[in-house]
């Protein structure tokens, strides 16, 4: 009996014993190929050789030391290294744990910044529908996944919301891409105008929306569009890139490809890629001047913010990303793999939809593709698969609630940069028969 609390207090899950590449290994030496990184983490695979190499000299030198005390090279080296790489004015960097802790900075950093520059009244976010932002209070709060969400409500924060933009479920017949995108531009517009300007500290959004509705894109205007909202009513604009950020779209930054520049953009799960607990917010010059030339202090701290074992881990992955030109590679491999999955899923009568950006994939199922009806959320058909998939030696993502939190069925894959196409079609001929077989249990 295990003492743990497990996710599910029902059941005690495999165990893992070692992995190495694309694969996770179990106690009785079955192979996985781990065609989603766990939750979008693993984006160099498991065991690179370079990382682990980081990561042993680190510690002979460094473990840990507290942020009230020292900084450390390594720490400083991987802020240099974030932000040569990143775009605009994104000069600042705040390491933490993981992404629900860097949502959790981003935000008070964003309300400190306001009491800054003297306009504390802005006390409000702007989120949108079925999104996710982690499991802390506050990121909970600005999160719409209302399976999530729900029983801690009652200690939640209010934060406005908006629709979420999501072409396949709502752009409406008789619109065009263009019409739905203004339509979602205006509903963000006379919502501010409704809470008052001069309220709300920021709007706060997945690039990619990632567990909550499937790798669900922007359409395209959509971002700058909410740019140029944020500018004019002087509010911030933060993306959260924890899932889908650190080039698992294709582009280091999934913004870049959407032509804007956020004011505050919180990476983790692909900054460190699973090999130590790190997360980030990368900070815009003018926020942080503004706290400079303020109280010069930020307001906010953790145990183990700037831990330098981390630290060294995730400056070996990016190192590794930029020297092996993986960027590349996500986007010759995610191609493949996009056009896979519209050819061979496509076809079939429950797929209702193929989306994402890179190595970052979507599948979402449907009772009928016509009316784009979802499955009974009863049935569970995203636990059957996954349970299905894993029998079959594949890890994919899958989740239910993909419509509201409770309706809707959908498949996340985000294998790691260094798939090769023999592997991804191994995942599509995989969920190819997976789907066929428990659909057709239904």
């Amino acid at each position: 009996m295990s003492r743990i609390i497990h996710r599910s207090l029902r059941s005690v899950p495999a165990v893992a014993t070692r992995a190495h590449g694309a694969y996770i290994f179990d106690a009785q030496g079955k192979q996985y190929l781990d065609a989603c990184g766990g939750a979008a983490v693993s984006c160099l695979g498991h065991a690179h050789p370079d990382v682990l190499a980081a990561m042993h000299r680190q510690i002979d030198q460094l473990a840990y030391a507290h942020t009230n005390f020292f900084t450390s090279d390594t720490v400083e080296q991987l802020a240099e290294q974030l932000t040569r790489t990143a775009p605009g004015d994104l000069n600042y960097a705040y390491f933490v744990s993981g992404g629900s802790e860097a949502v959790e900075t981003a935000l008070k950093l964003a309300r400190q910044y306001f009491v800054e520059i003297g306009q504390p009244a802005r006390t409000r976010f702007i989120a949108r529908k079925q999104s996710y932002h982690g499991n802390t209070l506050g990121a909970l709060a600005v999160g719409g996944n209302e399976w999530r969400r729900r029983q801690f409500a009652p200690l939640l924060i209010d934060v406005i919301r908006v629709s979420a933009c999501n072409e396949y479920r709502d752009r409406r017949a008789d619109e065009t891409q263009q019409q739905y995108t203004q339509r979602l531009l205006s509903e963000l517009e006379q919502a501010i105008i409704d809470a008052g300007p001069e309220t709300i500290i920021g709007f706060c959004a997945e690039t990619v929306v990632g567990a909550t509705s499937g790798a669900t894109p922007p359409t395209p205007g959509y971002l700058q569009g909410v740019r140029r909202l944020c500018d004019k009513y002087g509010i911030l604009f933060i993306a959260d890139e924890v899932m889908c950020g650190m080039g698992r779209t294709g582009t280091l930054h999934a913004f870049e490809q959407d032509g804007v520049v956020p004011d505050l953009v919180t990476i983790a799960k692909g900054l460190g890629g699973g090999y130590q607990p790190i997360g980030a917010v990368l900070a815009s010059e003018k926020i942080v001047s503004a706290l400079q030339a303020g109280s010069g202090l930020f307001q906010h701290g953790h145990t183990y913010i700037c831990h330098a074992t981390a630290a060294a881990a995730a400056l070996a992955v990016q190192q590794v990303i930029e020297r092996d030109h993986l960027l590349e590679a996500v986007q010759q491999q995610g191609a493949y793999l996009h056009k896979a999955l519209r050819d061979v899923l496509g076809e079939l009568p429950h797929v209702g939809d193929t989306r994402g950006r890179g190595l970052f994939a979507g599948v979402e199922l449907v009772r009928d593709k016509a009316t784009k009806t979802p499955f009974d959320p009863a049935m569970k058909l995203h636990a059957a698969i996954k349970a299905n998939c894993m029998a079959r030696g594949l890890l994919v993502y899958p989740m239910g609630g993909t419509l509201d939190g409770h309706y809707g069925d959908h498949i996340l894959i985000a294998p790691p940069f260094i798939v090769t196409p023999q592997q991804l079609d191994f995942v599509v001929d995989t969920l190819n028969t997976v789907i066929r077989e428990e659909t057709g249990k239904l």
